[in-house]
């Protein structure tokens, strides 16, 4: 008996995965939630079978959009899908599918969970929305901002304003100077025998490195369409350095244009609202206006954000980076991530970059926040 129920469980499970076309499989235990649970999953993967030619079935059962239109869909699958799978299947609507239809009513688009995908989809069509869809885009990408902004900054923080002093004391309790070794070693003599548990009579917090010059970082963001996490990135980065006293912050983002934004870098939300996504590339213009913002160049960073691939001549773009080279300013090329932070850029311009004194790697921005610890340490 429990085998069999294994198996119906099984069948139940390669139904849903399959879809229509896997009728056969419909076991007995197959329920009225399996159905509708089946219609939402065919409402949106059923496409792909659109997509290599196969028609929707006509009559009883069919799920045209005119039965399940879009904004019940969304409602449905909230209902039926837990939390993590509703988010899932929300991105691959909006994503994949380009189910823009979603993102064309206030009222449905606040009921969308703000996450990256969602704030993605929302900056590439931003033109195309109406002057009502303003306020609530920009709820979403202040809601998304605010979040990457709080799970980034303490690694910010910790590289800019300094690293920990191991032989200095701080009354500045805080998280991230704790030391929890010397907390344990001042407090052995309160050890409770009886419980077994040691009371913390007296934390102790480490100082940290006070950084006496301020350093110029010039992020230098390429905005063309394939850019679209790294430029949500590097926004965010922007305005967390720019609240750091250590730093003085350039924001300059490119296609074949190059548009300085230094003015909105402590505003991540403006700038992302800003940025006009879509174009060519002309990295070498980019770079020979962030050479003529250098100003100190022993104690500049210019990172490079971008996936390298040139529309123009690379000459002008090399001979800028040999010259910053050589006057010592530190250059950094950030090769762009997509969404599953996996590196997407072109290997033969990057090598050419390494070669004028380039240091390139596919940092995800907490790395990049130790290396800068490296870099200004």
């Amino acid at each position: 008996m429990a085998e069999n129920l294994d198996n119906q469980a099984l069948l139940r499970r390669w139904r849903l995965m399959l879809g229509r076309y896997a009728q056969p499989l419909q076991t007995e235990a197959w329920s009225a939630n399996d159905g509708r649970l089946d219609a939402c999953l065919d409402y949106l993967y059923g496409r792909e079978y659109e997509r290599k030619g196969m028609l929707r079935a006509s009559g009883g059962g069919s799920l045209d959009p005119s039965q399940l239109r879009a904004i019940d869909w969304l409602a449905q699958t909230r209902k039926l899908f837990p939390q993590d799978v509703y988010e899932r299947v929300q991105g691959h609507a909006i994503e994949r599918y380009e189910l823009s239809g979603l993102l064309r009513d206030p009222a449905v688009l606040a009921s969308l969970e703000p996450n990256q995908a969602l704030a993605r989809a929302l900056i590439g069509m931003r033109g195309r929305l109406g002057a009502d869809m303003h306020d609530a885009v920009r709820a979403v990408i202040r809601h998304v901002v605010e979040e990457l902004t709080e799970r980034l900054r303490k690694d910010f923080v910790n590289a800019v304003v300094g690293r920990r002093n191991r032989f200095r004391r701080t009354q500045m309790q805080s998280a991230q100077n704790f030391d929890w070794r010397a907390t344990i070693a001042a407090n052995l003599k309160h050890y409770d025998l009886a419980s077994r548990r040691l009371l913390m009579a007296r934390p102790v917090f480490n100082a940290r490195v006070k950084r006496s010059l301020p350093w110029d970082v010039i992020l230098c963001v390429d905005q063309s369409a394939s850019m679209m996490d790294s430029v949500i990135y590097a926004a965010v980065v922007a305005g967390i350095l720019s609240g750091l006293p250590a730093v003085n912050v350039r924001l300059v983002v490119f296609d074949t244009s190059v548009v300085d934004l230094t003015h909105l870098a402590d505003d991540p939300v403006e700038v992302l609202l800003t940025v006009q996504l879509g174009g060519g590339t002309n990295i070498g213009r980019a770079v020979q206006y962030c050479e003529q913002l250098v100003s100190n160049p022993q104690r500049t960073v210019l990172a490079l954000i971008s996936d390298f691939e040139e529309g123009a001549p690379p000459g002008p773009l090399l001979a800028a980076l040999k010259r910053m080279a050589e006057s010592r300013v530190t250059l950094l090329g950030l090769a762009a991530l997509d969404v599953r932070a996996q590196p997407v850029y072109d290997h033969g311009m990057a090598q050419r970059l390494a070669d004028q004194g380039m240091h390139v790697a596919a940092l995800t921005p907490q790395h990049f926040a130790e290396w800068l610890a490296g870099v200004m340490g």
